[in-house]
């Protein structure tokens, strides 16, 4: 006989069965599942909410993922590749408004000047801010030497999403060439977490042919691999993707939202003391979506500072939200999401994830 809800939640620990239930819960189960990771988040975490400032500062990508709408493969994409003087001016407006933090992204390369220029940056940013900005990058594979040259210039947090832990539906998502293969994938984040970075990475939650199991292994796959932050959020289909084909197989929108945010909650019970991203995906489906991820145990947001003329041509899905908005209008707009949500801005400071410091401390 399968267990209920609140039996499941008294538990210690959850078995993948126990988390496919929790995935599929609605109505008062769901919501019994969001009071006990929230009660989790507010006993771990706090009501702290971190700022990462998002500076999207290019949309040149190498890679051809069948669901991005930046991928190589998009003949219709307008490219861009902002200056590094806008770069750091985004920086210095983050590190002038508090954040604690920023997030440099784009879209993939690994060519030398590339390489090179990113560790500049990171050098640069680290000098404007008298060291007192954290930085996390998001620039995808990378060789081991790489990342430890960017570690050394400033960088100390990397995301990389998995985008799904089942190799299988990993190769759907993708082509079907080394340019695009699972272990490289899994091999990066061994190297990311060996060379000392908070290591993160997430899935899209609704991708076609996923399944609950999947999903459930995916969390699995984030604990056992000891991950220090999560960012997940509803897949959003684009139309220019080899994937949108496939449309019809999806979930509504709206079971995309529920269902990531199962995620985030499952999530945070399973791993308490972990920095979970409240995604901006989730807002261009529900106009409260990133307050009701804060509310059910995400702890970071992170509000676009990339110089708005540029923003609309960094679409990796569509109805982006945010794109027209400048920064100050998105910092004051996410202080009053983050009121709303009961939450408290750590202004200043880095919210490092507590998780990597208990994890190095062994």
């Amino acid at each position: 006989m399968s267990k209920s809800i609140q039996q499941i939640l008294e538990q210690d620990s959850l078995t993948k069965e126990n988390i496919i239930q929790l995935l599929q819960s609605s109505g008062d189960d769901e919501k019994a599942l969001f009071a006990k990771s929230s009660e989790i988040k507010l006993k771990y975490i706090g009501k702290n909410v971190y700022f990462r400032g998002l500076v999207e500062f290019s949309n040149i990508c190498k890679k051809d993922c069948l669901y991005c709408g930046i991928r190589a493969g998009n003949k219709n994409v307008d490219r861009y590749d902002i200056a590094d003087e806008e770069i750091l001016k985004a920086a210095k407006f983050a590190y002038d408004n508090n954040y604690g933090s920023v997030v440099l992204q784009s879209g993939e390369r690994s060519d030398k000047q590339f390489v090179d220029r990113i560790e500049n940056l990171l050098k640069e940013i680290k000098k404007l801010s008298n060291n007192e900005l954290g930085i996390t990058i998001s620039l995808g594979e990378q060789t081991k030497e790489t990342y430890q040259r960017w570690y050394d210039a400033g960088a100390h947090r990397y995301l990389l999403r998995i985008e799904s832990s089942n190799r299988e539906l990993y190769e759907k998502i993708h082509p079907q060439n080394e340019n695009h293969a699972h272990d490289t994938r899994l091999a990066c984040l061994k190297s990311l977490q060996d060379i000392g970075y908070q290591t993160g990475t997430g899935v899209m939650v609704g991708i076609p042919f996923q399944t609950y199991e999947d999903l459930a292994n995916d969390l699995l796959f984030m604990k056992e691999f000891d991950i220090d932050m999560v960012g997940m959020g509803p897949f959003i289909e684009h139309d220019e993707t080899p994937l949108y084909e496939h449309r019809d197989k999806l979930m509504s929108l709206n079971d995309r939202f529920r269902l990531t945010l199962r995620m985030i909650a499952v999530l945070r019970i399973l791993m308490k003391d972990i920095n979970i991203a409240s995604a901006t995906a989730l807002q261009a489906i529900d106009p409260l979506g990133r307050e009701k991820a804060l509310r059910i145990g995400a702890n970071i947001i992170m509000p676009n500072i990339t110089p708005t003329q540029e923003r609309a041509n960094y679409l990796l899905y569509q109805n982006k939200p945010c794109i027209d908005e400048g920064a100050d209008d998105c910092t004051n707009c996410m202080e009053a999401r983050i009121n709303m949500a009961d939450g408290e801005i750590g202004y200043g400071q880095w919210g490092d994830s507590k998780h990597y410091a208990n994890r190095t401390k062994k």
